[in-house]
C-alpha cells in the first residue's frame, strides 16, 4: 500500500518551483550573455541548464537538477570541468517565489539562491555569509 501512495505523498511534499520554469537570459555584459533553461518538475526532478556565451564561444556550461526526495530537496550542480556538488534546500518561500540552497562544506559557492523580482528571475551564488556574491538578473526569452 505504501508503494502505491508514495508518488502521491511526494507530489504533496514537492515545493512548487513553477516560477522558475522557462528560458531566461541576462543582458549582454562585457560581450557575454548568461542563459538558464528550467523544465517543469517531473517525478521529483527539475532539469536545468546554464550557459554563458561570448558571441558563439561557450565560456561556461552547467547542468543543474532540483531533486525532491525522501530526505528533502537538493540543488545538484554539474559545472563543466568541475566536480558535481549538492546543496540542500534551507529556505523556501512560495509566496515570495524564492529558494535558498546551502552547503557550508563546499568551497565556493556555499549558497545558491533564486528569487523573482516581478517578471525578472534573480540568481546569486556566494559564501554562506553572503560575501563574494555573484548575481544575475534574467529576463524571460522565447524558446
Amino acid at each position: 500500500m505504501l508503494l502505491i501512495l508514495a508518488p502521491l505523498l511526494l507530489d504533496a511534499q514537492t515545493p512548487d518551483f513553477g516560477w522558475l520554469v522557462g528560458n531566461w537570459c541576462t543582458e549582454p555584459r562585457n560581450g557575454a550573455t548568461t542563459c538558464e533553461t528550467w523544465k517543469p518538475m517531473d517525478k521529483g526532478r527539475m532539469q536545468g541548464a546554464g550557459t554563458t556565451r561570448a558571441g558563439t564561444f561557450v565560456k561556461t556550461n552547467e547542468a543543474m537538477t532540483i531533486i525532491v526526495g525522501e530526505s528533502g530537496t537538493v540543488f545538484h550542480a554539474e559545472p563543466a570541468g568541475q566536480k558535481a556538488a549538492d546543496f540542500p534546500m534551507r529556505k523556501f518561500d512560495p509566496a515570495a517565489r524564492s529558494v535558498v540552497f546551502e552547503d557550508a562544506a563546499h568551497d565556493y559557492p556555499q549558497r545558491v539562491r533564486y528569487w523573482r523580482e516581478g517578471e525578472a528571475l534573480m540568481a546569486e551564488i556566494s559564501l554562506l555569509d553572503g560575501s563574494k556574491a555573484m548575481r544575475w538578473a534574467f529576463r524571460r526569452t522565447p524558446e
